[in-house]
């Protein structure tokens, strides 16, 4: 049995499991040894239930639209009788008791989670260096981060140690990891795929999506996961398309914007001329280019981490050392067990965000800054509403560097910086996608090529035509059929 299975995509491998040329219980035991391998080198993956995916893969329909495909889940989605610690070491010996609907529906249609990738702590972060409990290092360069806070989930995917993950993207999670590993990550809009089961960050802003080696693969698994769901109220009933039939390649008079405000200083020169680069392949596949404005955009930051870090501070009050998780010893009273089991429990990024979180909610500075940053974020959605009417998508950075050194970034600023171009998605409720786009190499690369992102923005719920024009780059380009040295 070959080990060359592991470099195919999710699409392609359901393609050769239903032409019977090996089978599902193959695929995972190529894929098992493929982790034994690599992982070790990468710290990609938090625990893998190998004996449970076996059990799925000999009973796997594959007949199914992802019939017999592993899939790779970021441990803050729950996944019933595996272990969803959030990185944490306040979440230490929980199982979720439940799948999350997500998984539930990848499971439908045939798919096998079998594996808790890493990410930053309760997914706060962009390096995935606030894990509390490993590091997860670049495929690239393994002196690198690899983004985050869904670093683990893009590490293991670009590194052929899954066909394909799943990440949540509050501020970027999902693009920006993507963007610095070298693959395909997708934020859905707000309210196209259910937050069941998912353990809230920030809940008006949290979205779970794919993160794949192609579009295709993406639009696959989107289309599994998506559309309302009884057990989320905020997800609307809007029509699924089929996303993969999307992917016609003709993008010929699609109008795509170019906003002004995320061409800036900082931007490293070569991202800005790889994003360059890929408007210009854009305008000869039949593309229009208009440049457009998000006056507001920045304002973007600073709502973010004021409506972020106050949900924030309410979602995570129910770790408390009661009822699940770690619970400190040797205390006397309850607010002593919560006080000690939150200080042993969270680290240093957590405590900060719930920190800020609770100062901008609390009597007299609520409305100085929680009131103040809803009324801003009106302003920036309004900003894409404005914008969608003159085009079809916004082209931008995914990340305005490549991914940078371990422990480079020690200043908190300097790290939420990260996200610059990510956030306001979020904000307005948009949809997005990071592709890759070119390589960074030079003297301040070390001499390594590291993968370079590009976003797209649409409208919401118009992601098959996001994706369709992704797609359309993706197939003129071969940037997505490189593979990093630790995947030969």
């Amino acid at each position: 049995m070959s080990h060359d299975l592991v470099f195919e995509t999710a699409a392609g491998l359901q393609k050769r499991l239903r032409a019977r040329e090996f089978t599902p219980r193959e695929a995972l035991d190529a894929l098992a040894d493929r982790i034994a391998a690599v992982d070790p080198a990468l710290g990609g993956y938090l625990s893998t239930d190998l004996d449970d995916a076996r059990r799925q893969a000999d009973a796997a329909d594959v007949n199914l639209p992802l019939g017999g495909v592993p899939i790779a889940i970021k441990d803050v989605i729950s996944v019933a009788g595996h272990p969803c610690g959030c990185s944490s070491k306040i979440l230490a010996g929980y199982k979720a008791p439940y799948d999350a609907t997500v998984v539930a529906r990848l499971r439908a249609a045939g798919a096998i989670p079998f594996g808790r990738a890493n990410m930053d702590e309760f997914a706060m972060g962009s390096s995935t260096e606030n894990s509390g409990i490993q590091l997860t290092r670049n495929p690239w360069d393994t002196d690198r981060v690899p983004g985050g806070s869904s670093g683990g989930s893009a590490a293991v995917v670009a590194a052929r140690e899954a066909f394909a993950a799943l990440g949540t993207d509050t501020g970027g999670s999902i693009r920006q990891p993507a963007a610095l590993c070298g693959v395909v990550g997708v934020k859905p809009s707000y309210g196209r795929v259910s937050r069941y089961g998912l353990v809230a960050f920030a809940s008006s802003l949290d979205q779970a999506g794919p993160i794949t080696r192609t579009v295709e693969d993406a639009a696959l698994l989107l289309g599994v996961m998506a559309g309302a769901d009884p057990h989320d109220s905020t997800t609307l009933d809007q029509p699924v398309p089929d996303y993969t039939a999307a992917l016609t390649g003709d993008i010929k008079g699609v109008r795509i914007g170019l906003p002004k405000e995320y061409f800036i200083g900082g931007i490293d020169p070569q991202v800005e001329a790889a994003v360059r680069a890929a408007v210009d392949q854009y305008a000869k596949l039949g593309a229009e280019i208009v440049e457009v404005s998000l006056p507001h955009t920045e304002y973007a930051v600073a709502v973010y981490y004021i409506v972020a870090t106050a949900e924030a501070s309410a979602n995570l009050a129910r770790f408390d050392g009661v009822r699940y998780g770690l619970r400190a010893k040797d205390t006397s009273g309850l607010l002593e067990l919560y006080g000690k089991t939150r200080e042993q429990g969270f680290g240093a990024e957590v405590k900060r965000r719930i920190i800020l979180g609770t100062y901008v909610l609390s009597s007299g500075y609520s409305d100085q800054y929680y009131v103040r940053a809803q009324k801003v974020r009106t302003l920036i959605r309004q900003d894409f509403e404005k914008a969608f009417e003159k085009v079809d998508a916004l082209i931008c950075p995914t990340s305005p560097v490549p991914a940078f050194k371990l422990g480079e970034r020690s200043d908190p600023l300097a790290m939420y910086l990260a996200d610059i171009f990510t956030i306001a998605a979020n904000i307005g409720g948009v949809c997005g996608v990071s592709i890759p786009c070119g390589f960074a190499q030079g003297e301040n690369t070390g001499g390594k090529a590291l993968p370079i992102g590009l976003q797209l923005i649409g409208p919401s719920f118009d992601e098959a035509r996001m994706l369709r024009i992704a797609h359309a780059y993706e197939q003129s380009t071969d940037w997505h059929k490189r593979r990093p040295p630790v995947a030969g």
